[in-house]
């Protein structure tokens, strides 16, 4: 767990060790800014991340939707690679 400012990090990955990790900074701004949108295929997650779209395209910025195959697993390389380099910052639905 990672405490900076006023917000904490958790990181679900492991129970065996502690992952101490710094926040990500924050985007200044979301207009001209890409937002990857990751469904993690949870039942409903869509339909949340559709109200976050348009949240987002609101305020001037850009949106790629990505999926997970399944909910189960971490999110593969190769998915991470492409969010990693098309996107400023990601929004990871975590719905039921």
């Amino acid at each position: 767990m990672t405490v900076s400012e006023d917000r904490i990090l958790l990181d679900p990955t492991s129970e065996r060790s502690l992952a101490i990790r710094a926040a990500a900074p924050r985007l200044a701004t979301i207009d001209g800014a890409t937002i990857g949108l990751l469904d993690i295929s949870k039942p409903r997650g869509d339909l949340f991340l559709n109200r976050i779209e348009e949240r987002i395209k609101q305020r001037g910025g850009k949106v790629i939707r990505f999926a997970k195959p399944t909910f189960a697993k971490a999110a593969p390389a190769n998915l991470r690679h492409e969010i990693a380099t098309q996107c400023d910052a990601v929004i990871e639905a975590l719905a039921d």
